[in-house]
C-alpha cells in the first residue's frame, strides 16, 4: 500500500464527558480489501467506528483517507463513506425501495434514471428485490441488516464501515451477508468491527484486536497463527479440579479442556495445541488484562 492510499489512523484518543477513556492512541493502516477489528464489548470498537465516520471528534490524533485529512475536511470523507452502525435507524412505514431512492438523491444521484438503476442494482445485490415494495416495519432482523448494507453502499463508497453487522443473524443470513461484504471488498476498503472471531476468520486478510481502547495485536491471520505455533498446550481437567499454579491460561475453558500459553508444557498432562484464530484473540485479551467475552 502506498503512503497516500488507504486509511491511516495515528494516535487517536477519545475521552467522554463521563470520564471514560474510550480510545488510547489507536494506530491503524488499512488498505483495500476487508480488515477485521476484533474486541469484546466495551473495548472501544464503536467509539472508533463513530470517530472514523466523523460522527464525533477525537481529542487527539489524525485520520487520512487516500491522503485526505478527514478531520479537516469531514464533508469530503462523507461523500466517499458508507456506514452501517449497530442500530439502524429507519422510517418503519416507508418501503425499502422508496427509502433507498431518497438516500440516493441525498447523496447526489439527481438523475432519476441513474438513481433507479443504482437502487435496483443494490436491491439485487442484497437479495431484496422481491420485498422492496414492503414497509421496513415488516422486515426480519436479517432483512434489515441487508437493507442497511444497501443503504451504506449508495454512491459506491471508497470506505465502508460496518459495526457488528452479523450479531443476531441466523447462519443462512450471516453467510449471505458475508458474500455481500466480500463482493464490496473487491473494490473498496471495508472495516469490519465485530466480537465474532469466525466472521473475521472467514472474511479478513488483516485484523487488529482492540482492548481497553488500545490495539493490542495486529497482522495477517496466518502470521499471527504462525507466531504462536508450538507455544499453546491443552489438557483436560475434571470439574472442580484445581489448575496447576502459575498457568498462563490462553483461552476460556471449553468443557473440561484448558489451553495454556508458554514455551513448554506446564506439566506432563499437557499436549501441543494447534493455534486457531480464536486462541490468538483470547491470548491477546489475556495479555492485555481484558476479560471480555468472545
Amino acid at each position: 500500500m502506498s503512503v497516500d492510499s488507504g486509511l491511516q489512523v495515528r494516535g487517536l484518543c477519545k475521552r467522554y464527558n463521563n470520564g471514560v477513556q474510550a480510545l488510547r492512541g489507536v494506530d491503524l493502516n488499512v488498505g483495500p480489501g476487508m480488515y477485521g477489528l476484533l474486541g469484546p464489548n466495551g473495548a472501544g470498537k464503536s467509539s472508533l467506528m463513530r470517530t472514523l465516520a466523523t460522527l464525533q471528534q477525537p481529542d487527539a490524533g489524525s485520520i487520512e483517507l487516500d491522503g485526505l485529512d478527514v478531520l479537516a475536511e469531514p464533508g469530503q470523507l462523507r461523500r466517499r463513506l458508507g456506514y452501517l452502525p449497530q442500530q439502524l435507524g429507519a422510517y418503519p412505514g416507508v418501503s425499502a425501495r422508496d427509502l433507498l431512492e431518497r438516500f440516493a438523491w441525498l447523496k447526489g444521484r439527481t438523475d432519476s434514471r441513474q438513481r433507479r438503476e443504482e437502487v435496483e442494482g443494490l436491491l439485487a445485490k442484497v437479495n431484496l428485490q422481491e420485498a422492496a415494495h414492503r414497509a421496513l416495519a415488516t422486515y426480519s432482523g436479517g432483512m434489515l441488516r441487508r437493507f442497511g448494507i444497501a443503504m451504506a453502499l449508495i454512491g459506491s463508497p471508497r470506505l465502508l464501515i460496518v459495526d457488528e453487522p452479523t450479531a443476531g443473524l441466523d447462519p443462512a443470513e450471516r453467510n449471505r451477508f458475508h458474500r455481500v461484504l466480500a463482493d464490496v471488498a473487491a473494490e473498496s476498503i471495508v472495516l469490519l468491527s465485530t466480537h465474532i472471531v469466525e466472521d473475521v476468520e472467514n472474511l479478513c486478510s488483516r485484523l487488529a484486536v482492540l482492548a481497553g481502547g488500545r490495539i493490542v495485536i495486529e497482522g495477517r491471520p496466518a502470521d499471527l497463527l504462525r507466531a504462536e505455533q508450538g507455544r499453546l498446550w491443552e489438557a483436560a481437567f475434571a470439574r472442580g479440579e484445581p489448575l496447576p499454579a502459575a498457568l498462563h491460561v490462553a483461552a476460556s475453558p471449553v468443557g473440561s479442556r484448558v489451553i495454556v500459553h508458554g514455551g513448554r508444557p506446564a506439566d506432563p498432562r499437557f499436549t501441543p495445541h494447534t493455534p486457531r484464530l480464536e486462541d490468538i484473540y483470547y491470548l491477546a485479551l489475556a495479555q492485555a488484562g481484558e476479560a471480555g467475552e468472545a
